[in-house]
C-alpha cells in the first residue's frame, strides 16, 4: 500500500535545496510518466522534487529522470521506492542526505581498557 507524505532526507543540504518545492512523497509512485505513455518497464522510480515528475532511474532502458532533469534543469531528486528517503542533485552529483554525511567514528566503549589508558608519547 502506498505511503503517502513520505519523508525526505536533506540532511546534508546543497545550495539547490531552495528549488525544492515537493516536501513530501507518495511511495511507491504509480510509475514512470512517460514509460506508461509508452508501455515501456523500468527498474525504479525517482520523483522531481521541484515539480513532481515521476521518472524512471539510470538503470532503466529509458531513463527519464535524468532526461527530465536534462530538459527542465531541475536539480534534485528523491527515490520513489518505499524505505528510500534519500535525496540526490544532478547538478552537484551528490547525495543530500545522511549517505552524504562523512563516517563517524565510534566513541570508545566503557569497558574499553585502551580508552582510559594514559597516551603515548610518540
Amino acid at each position: 500500500m502506498p505511503t503517502r507524505g513520505s519523508s525526505l532526507d536533506l540532511s546534508a543540504p546543497c545550495e539547490h535545496v531552495s528549488e525544492v518545492r515537493i516536501h513530501s512523497v507518495t511511495r511507491p509512485a504509480h510509475g514512470c510518466d512517460e514509460c506508461l505513455k509508452l508501455g515501456a518497464h523500468w527498474v525504479h522510480l525517482r520523483v522531481c522534487l521541484t515539480c513532481g515528475h515521476v521518472g524512471c532511474c539510470d538503470s532503466s532502458v529509458n531513463r527519464h529522470a535524468t532526461a527530465h532533469f536534462e530538459e527542465t534543469n531541475h536539480p534534485i531528486i528523491t527515490s520513489a521506492e518505499p524505505g528510500e528517503t534519500w535525496c540526490w542533485c544532478y547538478v552537484d552529483r551528490r547525495m543530500l542526505g545522511e549517505a552524504a554525511l562523512p563516517p563517524v567514528e565510534p566513541l570508545p566503549r566503557a569497558d574499553d581498557a585502551s580508552a582510559h589508558a594514559p597516551a603515548r608519547p610518540k
